[in-house]
């Protein structure tokens, strides 16, 4: 179940307030937008993710969700990540 808010058959933010929860990238749908609060693990990887514009504070969109694979808007780009890796992107 999607935490996104329908107004006007447009979905907005998937949280909005300060009540809002951090949740991996994986629990947003297609359409939903939040704020990147942080990038778990180290390495290679969480260094790549930084470079790609994966900060705290970016606003990030999920422009499509399939089969557990994601594109992403982010910093006007758009990145493919899998499920493993879109998991360690921590949104609110």
């Amino acid at each position: 179940m999607s935490n996104a808010m329908v107004m006007e058959g447009v979905r907005s933010q998937a949280c909005a307030g300060p009540s809002c929860q951090p949740m991996p990238l994986t629990f947003l749908k297609s359409g939903d937008t939040a704020q990147v609060t942080r990038v778990r693990g180290k390495g290679e990887v969480h260094h790549h993710l930084e470079n790609l514009g994966f900060v705290a504070g970016a606003s990030v969109s999920v422009v499509s969700e399939q089969a557990g694979n994601f594109i992403v808007a982010i910093k006007g780009a758009q990145v493919a990540l899998d499920r493993s890796v879109a998991s360690k992107i921590i949104v609110a």
